[in-house]
């Protein structure tokens, strides 16, 4: 069985192509600037030669574009965007017209694929833009530059790995992007901790954090991935779970029964309690707000089942949710970008390289949820 394996992360896409018939460590291996980077090139881009912004496509991760944007606005230029493409800024739409851009409803384009649409190649990024000139159907928008905004574009990353594998096809497909859901009752913080206490009643492997075929339609940069990947049936998950589960697979973490696996990223750390390898229970901060002390701290009260969500959330992180303390601490396995923090601490720590590759740690989780629900 082929993998295509796909983690989104706010700096990277780190992506690995797995062939079970051979060793993981012969696998195709990939780290790119993630999608939401490569569009805030483009933007920025766009702002410096004055035009003004047309923007279809689906949600996506949308902080650091959301501020390009808002920097794009402040210049004087002016911003529309279809509905699903609205959504990677808010899933509110009214919040986003309050920023200044305009909402096109999908349904009423006459304009639609009538603008020069720009991609992640970068033959794209470098076209000439005296050819290929696009008819307009609406004058309005005859200044504006359009750009496409989708977390997964298949066809160039196929078209990639198939100049390293002139054989290249994938039997199934795993993709990993944060999102933390939308409720109009609620914020993301709360709304995000409320569906992960929900699904975590009771200890669970990490496996069934992934979706197949399933994703709610209050996850909607997930669910924007899963209608992109249409017809290829694939394995959807969060990221910050896919770290876990790929952490667990390291061949040094298998060994162990009672431990904490942590994914310390740019923007979010998330840090798990496992035992008999189920999770026992679960918190996630904002990495900025994380010191080597507080780290400590925290980590012993998830140990202990003495963390509490508002004691988080207080603090400006997400939440927690514990279900039982575990019996002891054998290791603290960590993975993420910003791992380094670990040791200014006083724990005992174990950096977590499956398959011998710390960037892997993600895609790793992914196939893993993909050999556990489809074999």
């Amino acid at each position: 069985m082929k993998i295509l394996a796909i983690d989104i992360g706010a700096g990277t896409q780190d992506i690995i192509f797995y062939n079970t018939e051979r060793e993981l460590e012969n696998s195709i291996k990939l780290v790119l600037p993630s999608p939401p980077v490569i569009i805030v090139e483009m933007i920025n881009k766009e702002t410096q030669k004055g035009k003004n912004l047309y923007f279809d496509g689906t949600t996506m991760g949308g902080g650091k574009i959301k501020q390009a944007i808002a920097n794009h606005i402040e210049k004087g230029y002016e911003v529309a965007m279809e509905e699903e493409a609205g959504k990677t800024i808010k899933d509110d739409l009214k919040i986003v017209e309050e920023l200044g851009i305009e909402i096109i409803k999908n349904e009423n384009n006459d304009f639609k694929g009538s603008l020069e649409s720009q991609n992640y190649s970068n033959e794209n990024q470098s076209h000439n833009s005296n050819q290929n000139k696009p008819t307009y159907h609406n004058k309005k928008y005859s200044n504006y530059s359009k750009i496409t905004l989708k977390d997964i574009d298949i066809e160039q990353l196929s078209s990639t790995i198939a100049k390293y594998d002139l054989n290249f096809s994938f039997d199934e497909i795993a993709v990993a992007a944060q999102d933390h859901g939308f409720s109009d009752k609620m914020g993301d913080r709360d709304f995000r901790f409320e569906k992960i206490r929900e699904k975590l009643s009771k200890p669970l492997k990490v496996e069934e954090f992934a979706f197949y075929g399933n994703v709610p339609d209050y996850f909607s940069r997930l669910k924007a991935i899963e209608k992109t990947l249409k017809g290829y049936n694939p394995i959807i998950m969060d990221s910050k779970f896919a770290s876990v589960l790929g952490a667990c697979n390291d061949s040094e973490v298998a060994k162990l029964n009672s431990f904490v696996v942590m994914d310390i990223g740019n923007g979010h750390t998330m840090a798990a309690s496992i035992e008999d390898r189920k999770i026992q229970g679960v918190f996630e901060h904002h990495t900025s707000n994380l010191s080597p002390k507080k780290i400590e701290k925290l980590i012993n009260k998830l140990i202990l089942g003495t963390i509490t969500h508002e004691e988080i959330h207080n603090d400006n992180g997400h939440g927690a949710h514990l279900i039982n303390p575990i019996s002891k601490l054998e290791k603290v396995v960590v993975t993420g970008p910003r791992r380094g923090i670990i040791e200014k601490t006083n724990l005992d720590y174990y950096n977590a390289s499956p398959g011998g590759d710390v960037m892997m740690t993600g895609p790793i989780g992914l196939i893993k949820a993909v050999e556990y629900l489809k074999c």
